[in-house]
């Protein structure tokens, strides 16, 4: 069976635009309102275990190097954050969250994602 590397890479930045739109978590997130059934921890998860292959074999996946470069970059800070940070009520105002969903945003712009 082979692998759907361009469907595996619009979910990947669809997850991507979920973390880069404070809307979209204030309602989904912290309230709860669908239709979208998804959190926090389901973001981080996903785009934790979708990064992985796509960074190591970006190339296969039709990254330049320089969407590789964002994404790398946006992959290590997302991880310092993730790491310190649970509740989204807790944090989705602060400037270290503010910074992530910009360099979210910088990463959907690079690959003309639109929503």
């Amino acid at each position: 069976m082979e692998i759907n590397r361009k469907r595996i890479v619009e979910e990947f930045l669809q997850n991507l635009y979920r973390i880069s739109n404070k809307e979209y978590q204030k309602r989904v997130w912290i309230d709860g309102i669908g239709p979208e059934c998804h959190d926090f921890d389901e973001a981080v998860n996903d785009f934790f275990g979708d990064a992985k292959p796509i960074l190591e074999n970006y190339q296969d996946y039709g990254l330049s190097p320089t969407q590789h470069q964002l994404l790398k970059k946006f992959h290590d800070e997302f991880s310092i954050f993730a790491d310190k940070n649970n509740f989204p009520e807790e944090f989705i105002e602060s400037p270290e969250w503010t910074k992530i969903m910009d360099l979210a945003r910088e990463v959907l712009k690079a690959f003309n994602y639109q929503k």
